[in-house]
Formats: structure tokens, C-alpha cells, sequence
């Protein structure tokens, strides 16, 4: 029999028939997303979290070599500084936009102590959510439809999704092995450069480990003033660095504040991925043009966590020190176990990721499924960064030097060798 429009399912209430109501007039177009998402593929960290949980589920004991995310605490006077502040009910409200004037004043003379670079806390100094927030607004403040973005690939997705998402065009700059991974500047065709508005660089590099010195600085520079270019620097892992090699930043470079912006964030530095803070400091233009973006879409950040970031500033610099050391004895044992499994590569110099190459004849997604499924190991493969990410993958340092040799025991077990290709066809 056929309900009357006031009855009720069994079990539901009034509330619940009225949203069944509206959704069932809703229709197919209202619930059609955008263009836009539809340009842009599943994010493939959340897809690969979603292999790592679903063997979980299947009683794996999974070794997560995969994730950017430092497994140490973050230091204790940064939680002391949280504690206080955040028991000050005058942090409860709205944080001013780009920061409070304490925190920029921080990042300033933070800037001005590690890379002998003055910013004006005022004009070229602005908070941002993380840096992952900061590229994406960068890139929705300067890119029309039709612009091109000149991204380095492979790259953390962010600058090629995001670009897509603002309707421009990303362009790939391949960063080659024998090239050191830097881009070759000069193989940009004339008329790509002609449609570009903005070129996005990331050193120390994420996921190759590349680094790059103030000679390639002053290139980019120059390049990025001859094609009237807004520069974006990336220097999320600017601490992060070993064996005497110290990162630079790009406003080392004279007259770099003409065209450049970078950005900096908190999360590896001071091990404080999930605070989400950091900043971006550079051309007091591009500056307040990403300020005004973020003014419309966030609240800034929370006042008791910039007065963490202060701390964290302003404080002993011994737990970076301790972590650098924890990441060379992981890589140390990384290169001499992946040796013995037949892999041959120089020690990272920077960053807590190896990039790797896959076994000859093996993509990298090929790989990538193989050391999970029998050897229960999560590592990203190269494609997830772009097209030349294809025969890599990358692995991480980001869990103790007992479950990372676990980790190459079960790789030997399970015959997963540089090699294996080779092998399986003798």
C-alpha cells in the first residue's frame, strides 16, 4: 500500500523524513560535482593510506615506508609554550589574518639568524596553515585560465592539482638523475615561457632529495626576471640537511625579493606535521596577494599554536640536531642493506626520502604493489609525483632503525631484489 506523505518509515523520525524529502528532489545535476574535480585525479596518499588500512584489516603487520611524517615528539618546550597559551582565553578568539604581529616578528628575525636575509615582518612576512595550504594559494592568486606553471616532475601534487584546479596549464620540468635532479632552465621552449606567470621550485626536494646550491639559485633568478616570472620557493626541508651541506634560501640571492616568494613550514623542522603552521615570507606584492586569497577562504591560525611556532623559533635548536643524527643512522642502514639487495645510490644529503630506482623492466607501480602484498611494505610510487616519477619510488626514514632492518629482512625473504626482474626471467 502506498504511504501517505506524513508517514514514517519504521524507525524513522520526523527529522529524517523531511531530509529523505528534500534529497529525493534534489535530482542528478545538483549532485553532479564540478569540472574542476573532475579535472583532477584521487589524491594518491589518500588512496595509498587506503591499501595501507586495508591490509591492516586483513591482519598484515604493515611497515609504513611511505609517509613524510617525522616519528619523534615534537620538542617539549613547543608543547610547554601550547599549554600556556592555550589556558589564556584571550587566544580563543579569532587570530588576526596573516598572523599576529608577535609571530611575524618571530619569523623575521628567525629568517634573519639562519639565512642573514631582513624581511619586514609587516609587508613580506605571512602565516600560513602549512605549507601544502600556502602552495595552493599561491597558485589560485596567480594563475588565470590559459596561464601556464612551470612545476618541476616529478613534485609533491599539490603544484600540478592545484594548478589544474585554478585552470591553468602545467608545464614539467624533468628533474634528471645525471642532471642532479635540477631542471634544465634553458630546454624551456620560448613560447611556453611567453604563457607562464609562475615557475615553482622545491630544495632540499621532495621526493628525489635533490639539493640545490646559491650558483642555481641566482640562475632561477635571472631566469624567472627575464621571463617576468613570479618565482615560488618551496623550503619545507631547509633543516633537514647532512654531511656538512646547509640549504640556502632563495633570498640569499641578491635582488631574488624583485621576483620570488618562499615558503616554510614547521612540520619537519620541529617535527609538527599535524599543528599545521609555517609562513611565507619574499615580495611584499606577491605577499599581501596571498594574504588576501587566504582572508576569504580561512581564519588564520589558531593564536595559541603561533605562539608554539614563537617557541619553537626562539628556542634550543638541540632536537633538530638529535633528529638529523636519527635520520643518517636510518640512511646509513638503508644504503648498506638495499646494497646487499643488489641497489646502487649516493646517501641522501637531505630530506628524510630515498628515491629510488625500481628493478629494470618493472614500472613503479608494479613495484610498489609487490612490497606490499608480500612483503607488507607501503612505499609511494614514483608516478604518484608526475610521468617522470615512472620507474622510482621513494622511501622514507620515518620509523626506527629495528623496524627499518625488518623491513629489508622481509625484502630479502621474499627475494625482492634489484634484480628480481632479471631473475624470474633466467
Amino acid at each position: 500500500m502506498e504511504r501517505s506523505p506524513r508517514q514514517l518509515v519504521p524507525g524513522q523520525s520526523e527529522r529524517g523524513r523531511d531530509v529523505h524529502r528534500v534529497i529525493s528532489h534534489i535530482g542528478v545535476r545538483a549532485m553532479e560535482i564540478s569540472k574542476r574535480m573532475k579535472s583532477i585525479p584521487p589524491y594518491i596518499f589518500a588512496e595509498i593510506d587506503k591499501k595501507r588500512q586495508a591490509a591492516v584489516a586483513r591482519g598484515v603487520d604493515v611497515i609504513n615506508l611511505g609517509i613524510g611524517d617525522p616519528d619523534q615528539p615534537t620538542p617539549k618546550h613547543v608543547v610547554d609554550a601550547m599549554h600556556k597559551a592555550i589556558d589564556n582565553p584571550a587566544n580563543h578568539k579569532y587570530p588576526p589574518f596573516g598572523g599576529t604581529k608577535e609571530y611575524r616578528e618571530a619569523v623575521a628575525a628567525w629568517i634573519k639568524k639562519r639565512f642573514g636575509v631582513t624581511m619586514d615582518p609587516a609587508t613580506e612576512v605571512t602565516s600560513l596553515i602549512g605549507s601544502k595550504e600556502g602552495l595552493h594559494n599561491t597558485i589560485m592568486a596567480f594563475i588565470d585560465e590559459g596561464d601556464i606553471n612551470l612545476i618541476p616532475d616529478p613534485a609533491y601534487p599539490v603544484y600540478k592539482t592545484s594548478t589544474i584546479l585554478a585552470g591553468g596549464e602545467p608545464y614539467f620540468m624533468p628533474l634528471l638523475e645525471e642532471n642532479n635532479f635540477l631542471p634544465d632552465l634553458d630546454a624551456i621552449p620560448a613560447d611556453v615561457c611567453k604563457k607562464a606567470k609562475l615557475i615553482m621550485v622545491n630544495y632540499p626536494n621532495n621526493p628525489t632529495a635533490g639539493v640545490a646550491d646559491l650558483k642555481f639559485f641566482e640562475k632561477l633568478v635571472a631566469f624567472a626576471k627575464k621571463h617576468d616570472l613570479l618565482l615560488c620557493h618551496d623550503l619545507s626541508y631547509s633543516e633537514m640537511t647532512y654531511d656538512g651541506y646547509k640549504a640556502p634560501s632563495i633570498f640569499e640571492v641578491e635582488g631574488a625579493k624583485d621576483v620570488a616568494i618562499e615558503l616554510h613550514t614547521l612540520s619537519k623542522t620541529y617535527n609538527m606535521t599535524g599543528w599545521r603552521i609555517g609562513f611565507a615570507i619574499g615580495n611584499p606584492v606577491a605577499i599581501k596577494a596571498l594574504s588576501s586569497i587566504k582572508s576569504n577562504v580561512d581564519t588564520d591560525i589558531f593564536r595559541a599554536v603561533q605562539f608554539a611556532g614563537i617557541a619553537a623559533f626562539e628556542g634550543p635548536t638541540d632536537e633538530i640536531k638529535r633528529c638529523n643524527e636519527l635520520y643518517i643512522e636510518r640512511r646509513d642502514l638503508a644504503v648498506k642493506e638495499l646494497k646487499k639487495l643488489g641497489w646502487d645510490f649516493k646517501p641522501i644529503r637531505a630530506t628524510f626520502y630515498m628515491w629510488l630506482r625500481t628493478p629494470e623492466g618493472m614500472s613503479s607501480a608494479e613495484f610498489a604493489e609487490i612490497m606490499l602484498d608480500k612483503a607488507g611494505i607501503v612505499v609511494p610510487p614514483g608516478t604518484a609525483y608526475g610521468p617522470g616519477g615512472e620507474g622510482f619510488f621513494r622511501m622514507g626514514l620515518c620509523v626506527d632503525k629495528d623496524r627499518m632492518k625488518e623491513a629489508f629482512d622481509r625484502m630479502a625473504k621474499h627475494e625482492i631484489t634489484f634484480d628480481m626482474k632479471k631473475k624470474a626471467k633466467v
